[in-house]
């Protein structure tokens, strides 16, 4: 099986470590980015530790296993329970979508969510992010069979959106990249290549204050892993160390009509109508997040070989902009 690993703060000092149950043992040498350390190999990363005092994570600060620079990709509408719930058909569309966050979102498992004070409507996504393992520049034919030469390792990731400004000034990029609206972690799995099987197994469940709002597996996927990356390998490169996060479940704050969706895709409605249009048609909705929630997340396969921890993060607002 593979290994836990997690980026941590200890004595003001940055490590890596490998965790077991809630003890990290640090990783002697010092690693700036997690592309470096993949660069190791997951053997290498285990030979490191095999020397080093446990400490335990109630004294570390953990922080984002995925470090910048990173691309960070994402699939959109990749589960159709949550197609259904956007106004879209559940079924598999013709295409991918595919749409991309500034890895300025990143933050830490523990950190808080900083909502913008313009930011009317917050919403969640959890989502099951890919690390890339292997430099691509060209054109790859990925499989099920060779998927663990691009794919290192697994890890929890929050989608965070502000749908007002996603849908109603239709800039999915701004509305997806503000500053902590990528919460990951708590640590990344790095797999051995008998693990990659179970990425289609896994079961991600999402949790506000206690109630669950979003719980679905892997295998409803509509594209796959290996499809996607062999589509997105003819368009674009990647680095060890980017994250590719494979889209969210139905569940979410969001609720929208074919109605309303048609014309919010009409590029002949004026942005101020839209705007209005995302507001009005989500105001009796109650599932927004707001101040102080907290939003957990967790994946792990059926079988319990492979588990992502526990992702848990609680809304903060942003201190407005003195004039």
């Amino acid at each position: 099986m593979g290994i836990h690993v997690v980026h941590f703060l200890h004595q003001g000092i940055k490590k890596w470590g490998i965790v077991n149950e809630n003890l990290v043992r640090p990783i002697e040498k010092d690693f700036d980015t997690l592309a470096s350390l993949l660069a190791e190999g997951i053997d290498k990363v285990k030979s490191l530790a095999d020397h080093q005092k446990d400490i335990s994570l109630d004294e570390v600060t953990l922080l984002s296993p995925v470090t910048k620079p990173a691309r960070i990709v994402c699939q959109g509408a990749n589960y159709g329970t949550h197609r259904a719930e956007s106004g879209l058909e559940a079924k598999k569309p013709p295409f991918n979508l595919i749409f991309t966050k500034a890895d300025s979102t990143l933050s830490g498992p523990r950190d808080p969510i900083i909502c913008p004070d313009h930011v009317k409507l917050l919403d969640y996504e959890i989502e099951l992010g890919l690390i890339i393992g292997k430099e691509i520049s060209e054109t790859q034919e990925v499989t099920d069979e060779n998927l663990h030469e691009y794919v290192a390792g697994l890890v929890i990731t929050n989608d965070v959106s502000a749908r007002d400004i996603q849908l109603g000034q239709t800039q999915w990029y701004k509305g997806k990249s503000y500053r902590t609206f990528c919460p990951v972690g708590p640590y990344v799995y790095l797999l051995e290549k008998e693990d990659i099987p179970l990425i289609n197994n896994l079961e991600l469940n999402l949790w506000v204050n206690g109630e669950l709002r979003q719980s679905t597996n892997t295998e409803n996927l509509l594209f796959k892993p290996a499809e996607t990356l062999t589509e997105l390998s003819g368009l674009m490169d990647f680095s060890p160390g980017d994250l590719l996060l494979t889209g969210t479940t139905g569940g979410v704050a969001l609720r929208l009509s074919p109605e309303v969706t048609e014309k919010l895709l009409n590029p002949v409605v004026s942005g101020e109508e839209k705007m209005q249009l995302i507001l009005d048609s989500q105001s009796q909705i109650d599932f927004y997040l707001k101040d102080n929630d907290v939003i957990r997340c967790e994946i792990k396969s059926v079988d319990g070989k492979i588990d992502l921890g526990v992702l848990e993060n609680k809304v903060a607002h942003a201190v407005p902009v003195k004039a």
